[in-house]
């Protein structure tokens, strides 16, 4: 086990940071555009976002890199960038951050499909390569490989940040199936954990894909294959759009209300994904304080 994560481990839950994205839409990002610009041309608005989840009470915190390889920055004209995004959404987190959290860097997947000869396998470990080792350089704590489907692609991206000598947190969405327990290419919870294990994660978990209410499933069958504790970001709930703008109709403290009965079923980092902010990262640090758990 990395040593930055024993004491980690050695607690009962570690508190987590929220999502970016509807955020930094609400400092103005227009919807399905890409924020990771904002590392170079709006540095204030991206720390804000980061600090916002430290006066919360996350213990780690994520970076504004999810789409910083050079996949998705090719869309953009930004490719080039690669390494300076990763490095500055690293030093913005981490000076929000200061002493009173870690920051592990935040890695998304390519937008390429592998199983559609759009890249090859060497390809996409380079780009996630890059992309790691510009996020060490930024002085990252770890790195989380995040909403992945494609557990090929999610090995790769976790093989490439394992390099950096970091510890590393592998998660897919699962929001498939009948049960909502596949991922997109249909994979289970089981075959996801152990192609993330093989790959070197340090951490498995789940992000995304769906409200809290459905990753109890999902964490316990994590924690069945991993014996480690579990890495979960849920959303909240399910969206709608009001006046242009994303909305979500779950209170922060229902959505605190599953964290309990999630740290039964083996989750050991909790936070959360599309939708939630730090009022709902408030209220489950609450929560936890009432149970007499954090």
């Amino acid at each position: 086990m990395h040593p930055k994560l024993e004491s980690l481990l050695a607690k009962k839950v570690v508190l987590t940071d929220g999502a970016w994205g509807t955020e930094f839409q609400k400092k103005g990002l227009p919807i399905g555009a890409s924020p990771d610009i904002w590392n170079l041309t709006d540095p204030q608005k991206v720390e804000e976002v980061a600090r916002s989840y430290v006066e919360a009470g996350s213990e780690i915190i994520l970076t504004n890199t999810f789409g910083g390889n050079g996949f998705i920055l090719r869309k953009s004209g930004q490719e080039e960038k690669v390494h300076e995004l990763n490095r500055e959404g690293v030093r913005l987190s981490k000076k929000a951050a200061g002493e009173e959290a870690l920051v592990f860097a935040s890695m998304g997947p390519s937008g390429i499909m592998l199983m559609m000869g759009e890249v090859t396998p060497d390809e996409l470990y380079a780009a996630f390569e890059a992309q790691a080792i510009a996020m060490a350089e930024g002085g990252a704590d770890g790195i989380v490989v995040e909403t992945m489907c494609d557990p090929e692609e999610a090995a790769l991206a976790v093989r490439a940040a394992k390099t950096t000598g970091l510890p590393v947190v592998g998660c897919m969405v699962f929001d498939s199936g009948k049960d909502l327990d596949r991922t997109m290419m249909g994979t289970t919870v089981e075959e996801a954990a152990e192609a993330l294990l093989n790959a070197g994660a340090d951490i498995v978990g789940s992000n995304c894909g769906k409200g809290i209410e459905g990753f109890l499933n999902v964490c316990q069958r994590l924690h069945a294959v991993s014996g480690q504790k579990v890495w979960i970001k849920a959303n909240r709930g399910l969206p709608e759009v009001v006046h242009g703008m994303t909305r979500y109709a779950q209170t922060p403290e229902m959505f605190a209300s599953f964290v309990p009965a999630l740290l039964d079923a083996g989750a050991g980092f909790i936070g959360g994904c599309c939708g939630t902010s730090p009022e709902v990262i408030a209220a489950v640090k609450k929560r936890l304080q009432e149970e007499r758990i954090l």
